[in-house]
């Protein structure tokens, strides 16, 4: 993203002699942006600051739209600027100060101009889609916050914009999402009705801000439910309230907490969409079938379960169902020792979070698949390249590519993407030749995913992981997975690639700190080969071989096609001097990598020359070629 130009004009001011510490912040482009603003505040000298409202909006799906008819989708746009939204912000008093191409930014001299201003607007648009066709309907998501911004010159900074862009993300197509602080200036002037959606922790706000769907007069909530809400672009979650199943009303708090906790965790994760508590526990204590309620709250997964106390021990069931069809995808019981209950919450939490993001991509994964090649968008490519990248093989690493270059080619800035296709590149550069233009393309698509995935774990991790291995920069791939792990403490690959790297760097008591603790969260994930891959070169080089079997053998388990785990093995038994179980497990490894030499193993020079060549000593005593 990028920061929005200066253009020629001007701002009025009235002071009124207020004034307070001033935080540098960034407007962000998207498609179309407008900030309207209202009454006045000065902190004197060049930059004003002023009590506005700030209004943020989005054309629905631009991108897809710009892909598909460039030119036309370009012209309507610049029609419904100057036809429709030009017209009505000059009709409600405001007055356009900065123009960008495709968008924005106004002033209004009341809150209320702005509100009714957001409103006129999508009444109107909504008007004009019914009378053209469906594949030249422009919708637009529109934010409306109220906060004090900062007017330098042509330009407005400040957290009042910040949230309404955030608030904008959270409406829905055709909608309008205002903070609380606008519905109470409006509400008792406008005949509009709110619809609360709870306290949201969004990107780049320290705080939670509080949400609300504007709803025109003559419709209720319900009303507005009837129409369901369009499923975001990315897997969507709801965690309903668990039931008490103990007859003790103090487990309805943990129950209640548990929950509440659930969320914040998920919310956490840039790759999920999550419903705030507020909304889905309204449906506590309901019956009410879970596709209603799929529909309703507009999500593709909903999570149900139940807690029950029996004598020292708590137990948990949790359940995730497709909302639509109603299809369990997994189930699961979690049960501790009831002596710190706050302990129990926080490690029942770790747990169910752990598991569901992994168990929400598998899902999705199948849902990628079973959709027609001709409707598949950058974030379906993507879906179908991860069991490929996975596998870890020459022939899926090949097809892993291949649709990470189509998910690239209509998304450019996807960052996860990016760092797939960094490690991608990784893995047919050490395993397929050492070509540099492999090495250069694995370095230049990790440099993307770290510079694009600033807030993305996964593409911090991966990015971090690539040059690690590639360039041994261990500082600053620690550095960025440390980033990683404090966006999403709950991330298994970001913990299992963490246990990679720090066993590079020969750090091994948190290499297997973090190795176990990706294990924990998700004993299932198809990743987990990294984890015991770590914990069995940690074991080698600490000359615990027994432990090296184990682990290694662990790994060829999850990942039977990966040779490194092969070659781990044989050079576990050999070191133990069990040749004939050596010899075994390298005839597995031929048939696996039949063209796997000693010498290219030792060429990748993943860790110190030395160890390398303790690894090579071991291999050759189970005759392996060099």
């Amino acid at each position: 993203m990028q920061p929005l130009p200066p253009i020629n004009g001007s701002v009025r001011c009235a002071a009124i002699g207020r004034c307070a510490e001033w935080v540098d912040m960034v407007v962000y482009r998207s498609p179309l942006v407008c900030v309207l603003t209202f009454g006045t505040s000065s902190c004197g000298g060049a930059m004003e600051r002023k009590l506005a409202a700030i209004l943020a909006a989005d054309v629905v799906g631009y991108s897809a739209l710009m892909e598909r008819d460039e030119t036309g989708t370009f012209e309507r746009l610049v029609g419904i600027r100057k036809e429709l939204i030009e017209p009505e912000i000059a009709k409600r008093r405001g007055r356009i100060f900065k123009l960008m191409g495709d968008g924005l930014l106004a002033e209004f001299g009341s809150v209320v101009d702005a509100v009714e201003c957001a409103v006129s607007l999508q009444r109107a648009l909504k008007e004009r889609n019914a009378e053209v066709k469906e594949n030249e309907r422009l919708e637009l998501r529109i934010g409306l916050n109220l906060g004090e911004v900062i007017v330098d010159g042509d330009d407005c900074y400040g957290d009042g914009v910040n949230v309404s862009a955030r608030l904008q993300q959270l409406a829905d197509p055709g909608g309008v999402g205002i903070s609380g602080k606008v519905a109470r200036e409006v509400e008792k002037t406008l005949s509009f009705g709110f619809e609360a959606m709870g306290e949201q922790q969004v990107k780049n706000i320290a705080e939670p801000i509080t949400v609300h769907r504007l709803v025109q007069e003559g419709t209720s909530p319900l009303a507005r439910l009837s129409r369901p809400p369009t499923l975001p672009n990315k897997p969507s979650i709801a965690v309903l309230a668990f039931a008490n199943m103990s007859g003790d009303p103090e487990q309805e708090y943990f129950a209640d907490g548990l929950v509440e906790d659930v969320i914040t965790n998920l919310s956490k994760v840039p790759s999920l969409f999550v419903i705030a508590r507020n909304s889905t526990f309204a449906y506590k204590n309901r019956a009410t079938d879970v596709r209603q309620i799929a529909r309703e709250l507009g999500v593709r997964y909903v999570l149900e379960g139940s807690i029950r106390r029996a004598a020292s021990r708590v137990r948990i069931s949790a359940q995730l169902i497709e909302g639509k069809s109603a299809t369990y995808i997994w189930a699961d019981k979690f049960e501790g020792a009831a002596e710190d209950i706050f302990d129990l919450q926080d490690q029942l939490t770790e747990r169910i979070v752990g598991t569901l993001e992994p168990t929400i991509r598998r899902a999705e994964i199948e849902r990628a698949r079973r959709k027609r090649p001709d409707s598949l968008d950058a974030y379906d490519f993507f879906l179908r390249a991860l069991p490929h990248s996975y596998a870890n093989t020459p022939a899926d690493t090949s097809e892993a590519l291949r649709l990470l270059a189509e998910a690239l080619r209509l998304d450019p800035n996807y960052a996860a993407a990016h760092g797939y296709a960094a490690w991608g590149y990784e893995q047919r550069f050490l395993r397929g030749g050492f070509d540099p233009k492999d090495r250069a393309a694995a370095l230049s698509h990790a440099d993307a995913a770290l510079a694009t995935g600033s807030d993305d774990p996964q593409a911090l991790c991966l990015g971090a992981f690539v040059h690690a291995t590639i360039t041994h920069d261990y500082e600053r791939s620690i550095n960025a997975l440390d980033r990683a792990l404090m966006l999403d403490s709950n991330s298994s690959l970001t913990y299992g690639l963490s246990a990679m790297v720090h066993m590079f760097n020969e750090i091994y008591d948190r290499s297997r700190d973090h190795a176990f603790k990706a294990l924990r969260l998700s004993p299932l994930d198809p990743m987990n080969y990294h984890s015991y891959l770590a914990l069995a070169w940690v074991s080698l080089f600490t000359g615990r071989f027994e432990d090296a079997v184990k682990y290694s053998a662990l790994g060829v388990q999850v990942n039977p096609g990966f040779s490194i785990l092969h070659a781990s093995l044989v050079a576990s038994y050999a070191n133990l001097d069990r040749l004939e179980a050596a010899r075994a497990a390298a005839t597995r490894l031929l048939k696996v990598a039949p063209d796997w030499t000693i010498g290219g193993f030792v060429r990748m020079d993943v860790v110190r020359p030395q160890l390398m060549k303790g690894l090579a000593s071991a291999l050759r005593k189970a005759g392996l070629p060099e």
